[in-house]
């Protein structure tokens, strides 16, 4: 399955249907009020989607510092797409693109990073 750099033209209507597909936990993007905030978020992010027979099955959008860092913010995989490591095959193709860089994770799901062979590494918090 290719890792694919994003593209609006090609991804959007997928990637909005895939956070649909996920919930509630996402609707902070999908939200119509939103929607347009976000997509300006994606233009300005590293992001990257995996499709399966036509469907976007899969993204990751990270952040970069300027010249250091790297920082994946969202990771998500379709329910049905889970298990087959697309999820690592996405942070890899982070890791190869930026291999000049540091590259962390914010999570709020520890136990699959840290099931993945990543070390846990300070704390986020939330200022506001």
């Amino acid at each position: 399955m290719p890792i694919l750099s994003y593209d609006s033209k090609r991804d959007e209507s997928g990637l909005m249907q895939l956070l649909q597909e996920e919930g509630e936990d996402w609707s902070c993007y999908f939200a119509p009020h939103r929607w347009g905030n976000y997509c300006r978020a994606l233009a300005e992010s590293i992001v990257y989607v995996a499709y399966e027979s036509e469907k976007l099955c899969g993204f990751c959008r990270a952040l970069k510092d300027g010249e250091f860092y790297i920082y994946v913010c969202e990771l998500l995989v379709g329910r049905e797409h889970r298990g087959n490591s697309l999820g690592q095959m996405l942070l890899k193709r982070i890791e190869t693109d930026f291999s000049d860089h540091d590259v962390y994770v914010m999570s709020d799901a520890d136990g699959y990073y840290e099931k993945i062979g990543y070390k846990k590494e300070g704390t986020i918090y939330r200022v506001k």
